[in-house]
C-alpha cells in the first residue's frame, strides 16, 4: 500500500511521538494529494492560536491561523484550538449567534469548558468537523481532504475515544448530537483513517504499535504505520553474512556507525512487520530540512 492510496479519505489524522518527523510527513502528503488536484486543508491542532505552528515550517508557506489560510495551489492551513471549536458549537447550539459570543466571553463558561474532562478535545473535534462540512457556491465540500497533524500521541488517542465517552455520558441534547456525529466521522474507514508515523529504531516502533492498539480500541481505523527516514542499505544478504564473519563490525572502521545503524533499523523493521496489524509504508531520508524537505519526501510517495 502506497499513502497514495488514502487519496479518497476525508480525514486523515497524522499521529505518532514528538520528533518522528509527523509534520513533514503531513506536508509531504498535502502537497502529493494537491499535485492531483484535491483541495487540502492542513490542520494542526494546538491549545492557543498563539503557539508556533511547526506544520508552517514544513509547508513553507504563511502560518496557519484559526480561519483557513490559502498556503498553496490547493493547500490550506488552519489551527484546530479549543477555542475557535467551543465558539463554532455554541454557535450552532445557542439560538442567536451574539448568545454563542457573549458566553464565550463569560469568564466562567470559558473555565468550564477549559477545565472539564474532554470539552478541550470536543471543541477541537467539533471544529474538524465543522470545516469539513463548509461547502463551495457549487454545493461541492470546501476541502476534499482534511490532513490533521496530531501533536502528540495522547491527543490522538484523546482525540479518538471523545467521541464515545461524550456520547455515554450524555444521552441527549446538542452535546449528545455532536458526539455522535464525531463517532460517524472518526470510526468510518472510507471517511476517516489514522497514519501512525514511527521511526526505524525500537523504542519509536513499540511506542507506535501500542498507539496503534490503542487508537484500534477506540474504533478510528490505523490504515498504516509509516516509518520515516529510513536509510538506504547498499548492502546485499551475502554482503552482510560475509561482513559479519570476518568480525569487521566490531572493528573501528570507516563506515561502521552508519552500517551498525542500518543494522538497528533492520531490527527495528523486523519487530514492526511481526508485530503490527496494519501495512507498513517506509520512507526514505531526504536531504533539507523544513518545506525542502517535505517537497524532497513527496517526490518519493
Amino acid at each position: 500500500m502506497a499513502l497514495i492510496d488514502l487519496a479518497q479519505r476525508r480525514v486523515l489524522i497524522v499521529a505518532g511521538k514528538g520528533g518522528v518527523g509527523k509534520s513533514t510527513v503531513s506536508a509531504a502528503l498535502a502537497l502529493t494529494m494537491a499535485q492531483r488536484g484535491r483541495r487540502v486543508l492542513c490542520a494542526e491542532i494546538i491549545p492557543s492560536a498563539e503557539m508556533p505552528s511547526q506544520l508552517a515550517t514544513a509547508l513553507g508557506g504563511p502560518a496557519p491561523k484559526e480561519e483557513p489560510v490559502q498556503i498553496a495551489a490547493n493547500i490550506w492551513g488552519a489551527l484546530l484550538t479549543p477555542t475557535i471549536g467551543h465558539l463554532r458549537f455554541l454557535q450552532d447550539a445557542l439560538p442567536l449567534k451574539i448568545l454563542a459570543d457573549a458566553a464565550l466571553k463569560s469568564q466562567g463558561v470559558r473555565k468550564f469548558l477549559s477545565a472539564a474532562p474532554g470539552f478541550s478535545d470536543m471543541g477541537v473535534l467539533y471544529r474538524l468537523i465543522d470545516l469539513m462540512r463548509q461547502t463551495q457556491p457549487s454545493g461541492r465540500p470546501l476541502f476534499d481532504l482534511c490532513i490533521v497533524d496530531a501533536p502528540a500521541t495522547g491527543h490522538a488517542l484523546a482525540l479518538a475515544q471523545i467521541p464515545e465517552f461524550l456520547a455515554r455520558v450524555i444521552p441527549s441534547g446538542p452535546i449528545h448530537r455532536l458526539a455522535s456525529s464525531g463517532v460517524k466521522v472518526m470510526s468510518d474507514p472510507k471517511t476517516t483513517a489514522a497514519v501512525v508515523v514511527t521511526l526505524p529504531e525500537t523504542l519509536p516502533v513499540t511506542e507506535a504499535l501500542e498507539l496503534e492498539q490503542g487508537l484500534a480500541r477506540h474504533g478510528l481505523p490505523v490504515s498504516s504505520i509509516v516509518v520515516n527516514r529510513v536509510p538506504e542499505n547498499p548492502f546485499t544478504p551475502d554482503e552482510e553474512r560475509l561482513l559479519e564473519a570476518r568480525g569487521l563490525i566490531s572493528r573501528q572502521l570507516w563506515g561502521q556507525r552508519e552500517y551498525l545503524r542500518i543494522l538497528r533499523s533492520k531490527a527495528a523493521l523486523q519487530l514492526l512487520q511481526e508485530r503490527t496489524t496494519g501495512r507498513c509504508i517506509l520512507l526514505p531520508e531526504v536531504e533539507g530540512s523544513g518545506a525542502v524537505a517535505s517537497a524532497n519526501l513527496a517526490k518519493r510517495i
